[in-house]
């Protein structure tokens, strides 16, 4: 059975229509030194378990998403739109 992710707009829609653009890390301040930036742009980390990442409804609304994904097992444990912050979709 294929992965389904839960859009906030469209409902459970299957992972291909969508596109992954990696973790959704908070972004340093504007003014921030440096190194700061380097590490934000070019250093990740690789966790095991629950994880933020952001993807794009490419084949569907067109929204960014924050989807929340185990990296072990791949279950999806939600998403919400990335402008409602504190909204979640199951």
């Amino acid at each position: 059975m294929a992965s389904l992710i839960p859009c906030p707009h469209c409902g459970q829609r299957p992972k291909e229509e969508f596109t992954v653009k990696g973790a959704a890390l908070a972004r340093p301040a504007a003014d921030a030194s440096r190194e700061a930036w380097f590490d934000h742009v070019y250093l990740r980390e690789n966790p095991r378990g629950r994880y933020d990442e952001h993807w794009h409804h490419t084949s569907g609304c067109r929204r960014w998403l924050v989807v929340t994904r185990d990296t072990a097992t791949h279950e999806i444990a939600g998403a919400r739109d990335t402008a409602a912050r504190t909204e979640t979709a199951k």
